[in-house]
């Protein structure tokens, strides 16, 4: 029998009545490309309504479930590519790479061009391989969408000991963000603990739960406001998938841009989201380090047009 890698169960809600199937798992496996979708139901590894369907443009209904299961990928020759990265840091145990928006971290689901991993092959030879030659060097990841600090390990021992502070908790993340609303006075700065899972009706999207999640905290702040929008700084405790967009949903503020857990906005093309700064004790050689990340354009230019004063970040 074959194994399988991951299985993914979907029920589709009323936004999605009349959308096609192929078009429908594209959106639920953002990072997937759409051949290797194609491709997986093709070969016979999408269930609906738990009968094999091999049907691409499959119009779906409200109440019909889907099953996509994932098969362990063959040998899989990952390609250095030349892609340019901005290098925050680097010694001799790792790189701080300000990651670009609207780039994979790691290969996955077919996609496996054009990730921060083919960039950081062709950059060094230098990598981690604890998790693996999918993921070399990969200590923790950010969403395609969501720019920013991200870390990666230059050996295996290095890889080891920074990995603990993020296990620990003992490196600080601090993002940027612009949200939609105004915060009242006394809400201008708030603490949100509670428990985060995926959601039952929807397998791509995390939601609060009151059972089976994993206990996530972020601690954010109101750096300023203007006309029906906030800038806001998040500190996370935890590093829970999607965290701070869900957070932020459920006081009411979802962040600009963000089409999972808010709506589309002309304004913005992906989510209004930057891990701006890490501050950490390095268990290698035991300095404090504190790094921050300069804005991308796009969000500096949303930022701009609403009147807010990103200068400080730039």
């Amino acid at each position: 029998m074959e194994k399988m890698k991951e299985h993914f169960e979907f029920e589709i809600d009323d936004k999605y009545n009349g959308e096609r199937l192929d078009k429908y798992i594209s959106y639920q496996l953002d990072e997937a490309t759409r051949s290797y979708i194609e491709k997986l139901i093709d070969a016979g590894y999408v269930l609906l309504n738990s009968k094999l369907c091999k049907k691409n443009g499959r119009k779906l209904k409200t109440g019909d479930k889907v099953i996509v299961s994932i098969p362990e990928e063959e040998d899989i020759d990952i390609s250095p590519e030349e892609i340019p990265l901005k290098i925050i840091y680097e010694d001799e145990n790792f790189i701080l790479i300000n990651k670009k928006y609207d780039m994979v971290v790691h290969p996955a689901y077919g996609n496996y061009s054009g990730t921060l991993v083919n960039a950081l092959m062709y950059y060094t030879q230098n990598l981690s391989t604890v998790n693996g030659k999918i993921r070399p060097g990969i200590i923790h990841r950010l969403d395609k969408d969501t720019s920013g600090l991200i870390m990666v390990a230059k050996n295996n021992n290095s890889h080891a000991k920074l990995a603990s502070m993020f296990v620990d908790k003992t490196v600080h993340k601090t993002y940027l963000c612009i949200v939609k609303g105004n915060f009242s006075e006394e809400r201008k700065e708030g603490r949100i603990e509670n428990l985060i899972g995926r959601d039952i009706k929807d397998r791509k999207k995390m939601a609060i739960v009151e059972k089976n999640g994993k206990i996530a905290i972020s601690n954010y702040k109101v750096v300023q406001q203007v006309e029906n929008y906030s800038l806001v700084e998040v500190a996370i405790e935890t590093g829970r998938t999607h965290q701070i967009r869900v957070h932020m949903k459920s006081i009411n503020h979802p962040i600009l841009g963000d089409s999972i857990y808010g709506n589309s906005d002309n304004l913005a093309k992906r989510q209004m989201l930057h891990a701006y700064k890490l501050e950490f004790k390095n268990p290698i050689d035991d300095k404090e380090y504190k790094f921050t990340a300069p804005l991308f354009d796009d969000f500096i230019e949303v930022a701009e047009k609403l009147k807010f004063d990103v200068s400080i970040y730039k």
